[in-house]
């Protein structure tokens, strides 16, 4: 964006030059259309997400996704975030057997927090007593805060204070893990009218526990791990890389950090980032106790160094989201042309793996078959919209359900009734193939785990 402000002003100086060339003003007129073709599919995502039920309606909510902080899911946006939370502690615990999880407090109980819950109406009963003195308001507001709960802003300080407990169950013997997901605050931009406010946000958390020596490596191999895993998910891959952190911006006292990023379209923001902590930061959460922390680095006795994975995963929503927005072309059959806006969502990923829909005929009977099916998915932990209670026409039917992200149709008829064919369309090619009602079920199998196995 900031490329984009500067080439803008040297073209609009340009123009209002005397000697300025067609060229420049060719250019100009592309660097609108660009920035307002991105504005246009921001806020065209944002409103599919509000109509679709991936975030509940309203300014507030989709601002809040658009900044990468928590909002008000709706049920699909819920499953969508759930699928990555998962996919996510999969990757994690799985990678290495000495990954462990853990589940540490919200609310901090000690002073390593820089954020309070403070109770309003104590609040404005203290401003508003007219028969307090300035110092008597004062006291009594250090008195609020003084016993308000702190709460989180990162996971970095409970998996610093596990350390200690959990080298017993490791036998002292390095690089081990710690993983967690959870609610945080942060504070927001203090660039911004609401100075002061926190957000809520959903991170996910790996602090892995390692030799001195080997720090380096470990953060070059979780950045690689990172970055592939991100991708693994994308509609198109090259829109999330990875980029060392300046040392300007260097925080925690990390000797280095690397950002994975996404490319939305008003600039790359990052997904996840990882520090190289060093041994300070968990030897300030211990007091300094050294000997307690030592563990076996072949003959040496050494104090782990930690190499810190954060990530926001409801940016991580929104980045696949946006990565999977396609907008096509299509004809009808009056030849009109009209926009087609399906979510392309990776088959792991998707809320609703299949619709059931039924054509006319034998109301009651297509109707037994569509539940009978849907009972049949669901034990088989196939994610399933009814469809078929729903009174729309087909065209209705393949526009919501391309713009929900559903990855295939299933159609029941009366010659499903008659020999047990159904048709199935696929959401990203839409063709429609017939296929034998027993043979459904295993078809979308193969297909999820082949998917997530790519």
């Amino acid at each position: 964006m900031f490329t984009y402000c500067v080439r803008r002003r040297v073209l609009q100086i340009c123009l209002q030059s005397s000697n300025y060339c067609s060229r420049c003003a060719l250019q100009l007129s592309r660097a609108h259309s660009t920035q307002e073709s991105e504005s246009d599919l921001t806020t065209t995502l944002l409103k599919l997400c509000a109509d679709r039920s991936f975030i509940a309606p309203g300014e507030v909510h989709t601002r809040a996704l658009r900044h990468g902080n928590s909002c008000s899911y709706g049920p699909l946006g819920k499953d969508l975030k759930k699928n990555i939370l998962d996919q996510w502690w999969n990757s994690i615990t799985r990678s290495k057997a000495q990954v462990f999880g853990i589940d540490t407090l919200q609310h901090v109980p000690n002073d390593a927090g820089s954020l309070k819950l403070v109770d309003t109406s104590a609040f404005g009963q203290i401003i508003n007593n007219k028969d307090l003195t300035k110092s008597q308001v004062v006291d009594r507001l250090q008195q609020l805060l003084h016993h308000s709960s702190l709460v989180r802003t990162n996971l970095l300080q409970g998996a610093l204070e596990q350390c200690l407990p959990s080298l017993e169950l490791v036998k002292r013997k390095l690089p081990f893990g710690l993983a967690e997901t959870g609610v945080c605050y942060q504070l927001l931009d203090q660039n911004k009218a609401a100075i002061g406010c926190s957000s809520e946000r959903t991170e996910a958390s790996l602090v892995w526990f390692c030799s001195p020596r080997t720090a380096s490596q470990w953060l070059d191999h979780w950045t690689r791990q990172r970055l592939k895993w991100w991708r693994k998910f994308a509609l198109s891959p090259s829109d999330f890389s990875s980029s060392d952190v300046v040392e300007a911006e260097l925080q925690g006292g990390a000797s280095r950090g690397v950002q994975v990023t996404y490319r939305f379209p008003w600039g790359s923001e990052p997904l996840e980032t990882l520090w190289n902590l060093g041994e300070s930061e968990l030897l300030k959460t211990h007091g300094n106790a050294r000997a307690k922390l030592q563990c076996k680095d072949g003959r040496k006795l050494v104090v782990p160094h930690v190499v810190a994975v954060n990530g926001n995963m409801d940016r991580g929503v929104l980045a696949y989201l946006f990565n999977s927005l396609q907008l096509e072309k299509k004809g009808s059959g009056k030849q009109r042309i009209h926009q087609r806006k399906v979510l392309k969502l990776h088959p792991t990923l998707a809320p609703v793996k299949v619709a059931l829909d039924m054509g006319k005929g034998a109301t009651m009977e297509l109707r037994q078959v569509c539940e009978g099916l849907l009972t049949e998915f669901l034990e088989a932990d196939i994610s399933v919209w009814p469809g078929y209670l729903e009174p729309q026409t087909l065209d209705q039917l393949h526009t919501k359900y391309d713009e929900m992200g559903v990855l295939f149709t299933v159609m029941i008829s009366e010659n499903t009734l008659e020999n047990g064919l159904l048709l199935v369309r696929n959401r990203d090619s839409t063709i429609r193939e017939t296929m034998h009602i027993s043979e459904v079920k295993t078809y979308l199998q193969k297909y999820i785990n082949a998917a997530d196995n790519i």
